[in-house]
C-alpha cells in the first residue's frame, strides 16, 4: 500500500516519521472479511533493513506488534486503538485494523537479529485467537544471500520467491529453479509444511527483467503444482501493475484454478501430459555408471521434469528440475551426468510434451494474500520494493517504485 499511504504524501503522527493511514482502516477490514491476508512487509530493494543485535530486533518486534498487530498504541497507523481486555480477536474490537502478520523482504544490510525478531513475534502471537503469519520473499538464486540464514533458523508459513530480475526467472525456463526451493522446504525448512509461491512481475514495467505473458506463467505454475507438493500459488509484483495490465492477476488466477487460458474465461481443456515409463530386465551389462535401456535420446523440443532421464553423447543424464532446450552438459547446469551408459538395465523416463492446452490442475491452496504494506525497518513507509539481488542484479530506472506487493492464488 505504499502507493496509497506513506510518510511523504500523507500526514505523520506528531514527533514521528510514522504515516497516519487511518483512512485505510475499513478497507483493510473489508479485505480481511473476504478471507484476504494483509501483512506488513519489511525491507525492500533499498530498505537496507538491519539490526545490530538480537535485543534490538526483539524491541522492534514489540513495536511492530503494538503498532500493527495484536498490541495497542496511541499511534497505530490504521486507526486509533483501544487496549484489548481479553484474547478476543483484535479485529472484532473497536478501533484499528489489525494486520495478519509480517513479511520479510530483506535484500540488503545484514541478517543479524531477524531470527530473534521472528521468534518474538511468534511469542507475542502465542495463545491469540487470531492467526498471525510470518512470510518471506527471497531472491530465486539459492540460497538467498540475506534471507537463507533466517529461513534455516526459524519457521515461516510461506515463501514468495522472486523469480525475476535474476537468471532463474520465470522468463528462463531452463534456469527456473523451483526444485531447489521445494527441496529446501522438504529437507531443511524448520516448518516442513511451508508453501513456496512463484513470484512474478505483473507487467513488463513491474521489474527490470523476468516478465512473461499470463499463459506462460499459468503453464509454469501448473507444472510446478503437478510436480512439487510445496507449491502454494503465485505472487505478483504488484497490485497496481496487475490492474493496469488488463487484470493480469485475474487471468493468472482463473487460468490456474479453472484450467483456462490467461486471456479468456476458463474453457474446458484436454489433458496433454504424456508420461512414458520403460522398464527392461537387467542383462548384467558391463562398465559405466548408468543404465540406458529404453531411455530416449535428449530432444530440444521436449519439456522434461525433475528426475527425467535422457541419453546424450553416450552418457545418461537426469534432469534436476523442469527444463526444455537446455543441452545436457551445457552452461545452464540443468542436467546431472550419471556417467557413460550401457543398455540392458532398468531406466524409467518421464517427459512432458509442450502444448497450448496443458493438463488441468485443481486448486488446493489455503494461502491467499491480497496485499502487503511495504515498510522499512524504521516503520516508515517505503515503496522501494522492486526487487533485485546483489549477486545477480538488474536495475532499471523506469521501474515504478511506490507500489505494493500483491499476492493472489
Amino acid at each position: 500500500m505504499a502507493n496509497t499511504c506513506n510518510n511523504v504524501d500523507d500526514p505523520v503522527f506528531p514527533g514521528t516519521g510514522l504515516p497516519n493511514c487511518q483512512f485505510l482502516e475499513q478497507d483493510i477490514k473489508t479485505c480481511q472479511s473476504k478471507g484476504k491476508i494483509v501483512t506488513l512487509s519489511l525491507g525492500g530493494a533499498t530498505g537496507a533493513a538491519s539490526f545490530t543485535s538480537d535485543s534490538q530486533a526483539e524491541q522492534f518486534a514489540d513495536t511492530v506488534w503494538n503498532l500493527f498487530l495484536g498490541g495497542s498504541s496511541s499511534t497505530r497507523p490504521f486507526g486509533e486503538a483501544s487496549p484489548p481486555t481479553t484474547l478476543h480477536d483484535a479485529n472484532n474490537s473497536s478501533g484499528s485494523a489489525v494486520l495478519d502478520g509480517v513479511d520479510l523482504d530483506i535484500e540488503g544490510g545484514s541478517s543479524t537479529g531477524f531470527a530473534a525478531f521472528v521468534r518474538r513475534i511468534r511469542s507475542r502471537a502465542s495463545g491469540a485467537s487470531k492467526t498471525y503469519y510470518v512470510t518471506a520473499a527471497p531472491q530465486c538464486p539459492f540460497p538467498d544471500a540475506y534471507l537463507s540464514p533466517i529461513l534455516n533458523a526459524v519457521g515461516v508459513d510461506a515463501v514468495y520467491v522472486q523469480f525475476y530480475n535474476n537468471y532463474c526467472s520465470v522468463a528462463s525456463p531452463g534456469s527456473f529453479n523451483f526444485g531447489d526451493w521445494d527441496n529446501w522446504a522438504k529437507t531443511q525448512a524448520p516448518n516442513r509444511n511451508v508453501k513456496i509461491f512463484i513470484g512474478a512481475p505483473a507487467s513488463s514495467t513491474a521489474a527490470g527483467s523476468g516478465y512473461v505473458d499470463a499463459n506462460s506463467l499459468i503453464n509454469l505454475a501448473r507444472q510446478a503444482k503437478s510436480q512439487y507438493s510445496s507449491f502454494g500459488g503465485v505472487m505478483l509484483w504488484d497490485a497496481s501493475q496487475a490492474y493496469a495490465n488488463n487484470r493480469y492477476d485475474r487471468a493468472v488466477k482463473n487460468g490456474i484454478a479453472g484450467g483456462g487460458s490467461g486471456t479468456t474465461q476458463p474453457p474446458s481443456t484436454t489433458t496433454t501430459r504424456t508420461t512414458t515409463t520403460t522398464t527392461t530386465t537387467s542383462g548384467g551389462g558391463g562398465g559405466g555408471s548408468g543404465g540406458c535401456g529404453g531411455v530416449a535420446a535428449w530432444s530440444s523440443g521436449v519439456a522434461y521434469v525433475g528426475g527425467s532421464k535422457v541419453t546424450y553423447n553416450g552418457h545418461l543424464w537426469t534432469a534436476k528440475w523442469w527444463t526444455q532446450a537446455d543441452t545436457p552438459g551445457g552452461a545452464a547446469g540443468v542436467w546431472t551426468d550419471n556417467g557413460a551408459c550401457f543398455a540392458g538395465k532398468e531406466a524409467p523416463t518421464e517427459a512432458v510434451s509442450v502444448s497450448s492446452a496443458p493438463e488441468t490442475i485443481p486448486t488446493s491452496s489455503s494461502f491467499e494474500e491480497a496485499s502487503a504494506l511495504s515498510a522499512s525497518a524504521g516503520v516508515s513507509a517505503s515503496g522501494s520494493d522492486a526487487e533485485a539481488t546483489a549477486a545477480v542484479e538488474t536495475s532499471d530506472s523506469n521501474v515504478p517504485r511506490r507500489v505494493s506487493r500483491f499476492f493472489r492464488f
